[in-house]
């Protein structure tokens, strides 16, 4: 029966034939609904090794990430709460949303375009899912339980001792684990001083912070103890967005099935290309290898994440059998279809026009950002008075230095050129770095030059060297006269 529901899915190719009946389900679901655990094989080999590399200098980051300061500053700090954004240590605010919103646009069309060209190569690689999982998490699990079959085993076995120490043993190191890197996370959003001191003060002291820091660990547990693989193939929306942006030119974890087909048992001294037998053994090796439960071999699907594992598996018995290398490579279905290699396409080159001048966008933006950003605002309520010829308007004044150094600065009227500046103080007003700083002068100006009861200034803000630092349009209220 199984058989011959095989043969009405796939072709002689071994290709779906039935897209619709047979993507109605993913592996790691069975028919009726209920969840199919998955016990991939422990992969090894090259694309493995690379891999396990990459993840660890990008582990090696997240862990160092909130210690590295830069003048002073975090190299990178989140804090919504209060409002405090830090990246690469230069400091953002609330008024340089719009930069950090077209980072996000260039960082989403990057990733776009690296799907176009090269599918999910960020799930398989950078992704912190994959990371986590692969490279902490699943290795913790094959050092405790065991490869594949012992694993299968021990869940299939009664709860005797053997099994209460070892899954009381994983379940704990996975706890450990989500805790700590719990931790590094919230010192990306407030910074390690902070959660230094939550956890020297305790709980009692902090019991927000306790709450939150418990409720992200079990998140974090239950994610990589129990969600796993389903974070890709049911909530992740980039696993969606691949069916929109992946064609035919895409470089994809793909399966040789001209080569591969038709797929066979491996026959010692066999000529298989007499025989019209394709390379492909049929070992279920790639599969089992898997980390969603897909058969590489049934085309491109959505669950598949381009780990390589099935690469670094099926390359591993073509060298023990004496067959090439590459029955699953990385490539694009045009070239396994016709033997060209793949092409920067014009679909290609229209998003990457698209990226650089984004990118140039962004970074003249960035470098035009001011040190400085003035605002003069009439204080609610208040008025103008008129005293010796000479009318006068209050200003509440804040001033924020962007600067990773103190500015001192001072305070002229632009235009009109004829209005002066009345300080509390010295007429110098000192703002540390990444501070605000507020305070209130008066403007005056004499009453003969005032001929609109509001007329529109600009107040300059200047550097001791006299540099403008940064202008303000407002208003100035005067009494009313009549215009003949």
């Amino acid at each position: 029966m199984a058989s011959n529901e095989n043969e009405q899915i796939r072709g002689g190719q071994g290709q779906v034939l039935d897209p619709e009946t047979y993507r109605d389900s993913i592996g790691t679901m069975e028919q009726s609904g209920k969840r199919k655990w998955i016990f991939p094989k422990r992969p090894k080999g090259k694309f493995t090794n690379y891999r396990t590399i990459v993840a660890y200098i990008l582990l090696a980051i997240y862990l160092a990430v909130p210690f590295i300061k830069i003048n002073g500053n975090p190299f990178l700090l989140l804090n919504v709460i209060d409002r405090q954004f830090f990246i690469f240590g230069q400091p953002f605010y609330p008024q340089d949303f719009f930069l950090l919103t077209l980072g996000a646009i260039v960082g989403l069309i990057c990733i776009i375009i690296f799907t176009i060209a090269f599918g999910r190569i960020f799930c398989g690689w950078i992704c912190p899912q994959t990371i986590f999982l692969e490279s902490v998490f699943r290795k913790i699990e094959f050092a405790i339980e065991g490869d594949r079959n012992k694993q299968m085993k021990l869940d299939r076995q009664e709860w005797d001792a053997e099994k209460i120490w070892k899954r009381s043993l994983k379940w704990t190191i996975y706890f450990v684990l989500s805790l700590i890197f719990t931790h590094f996370m919230v010192m990306v959003i407030v910074g390690y001083e902070e959660v230094f001191r939550t956890i020297a003060e305790g709980p009692l002291a902090h019991p927000t912070n306790f709450i939150v820091i418990i409720l992200f660990t079990a998140a974090f547990y239950f994610v990589f103890a129990w969600f796993r693989e389903q974070v890709c193939t049911l909530v992740c929306p980039y696993g969606r967005l691949q069916g929109v942006l992946i064609d035919k030119d895409t470089i994809n974890v793909f399966y040789d099935f001209k080569r591969g087909e038709n797929r066979a048992k491996w026959r010692k001294d066999e000529d298989r290309k007499a025989a019209g037998k394709g390379d492909c053994i049929d070992c279920h090796q790639c599969v089992v290898v898997c980390p969603t439960g897909i058969d590489i071999r049934d085309g491109q699907q959505l669950e598949c994440v381009n780990c390589t594992a099935c690469i670094d598996a099926c390359d591993e018995v073509m060298v023990k059998v004496g067959l090439p290398k590459g029955l699953i490579r990385y490539a694009s279905e045009t070239e396994i279809e016709t033997g060209i290699p793949t092409r920067f396409t014009g679909r290609m080159k229209i998003f990457m026009v698209v990226l650089i001048a984004l990118q140039l966008l962004l970074g003249f933006l960035l470098y035009s950002r001011g040190d400085m950003e003035a605002k003069f605002i009439k204080p609610a309520g208040s008025t103008f008075f008129v005293r010796d010829g000479f009318i006068t308007n209050t200003y509440n004044y804040t001033f924020l230095n962007k600067s990773n150094d103190k500015k001192v600065v001072t305070i002229k009227v632009i235009e009109p050129a004829h209005g002066e500046i009345i300080f509390s103080g010295s007429g110098n007003i000192s703002i540390p770095k990444d501070k605000i700083s507020k305070g209130t002068i008066n403007i005056t100006f004499p009453e003969k030059e005032m001929n609109l009861s509001k007329q529109n200034i600009t107040i300059g803000v200047y550097d001791l060297k006299g540099n403008l630092v940064d202008s303000y349009d407002t208003y100035f209220e005067g009494p009313f006269k009549l215009q003949f």
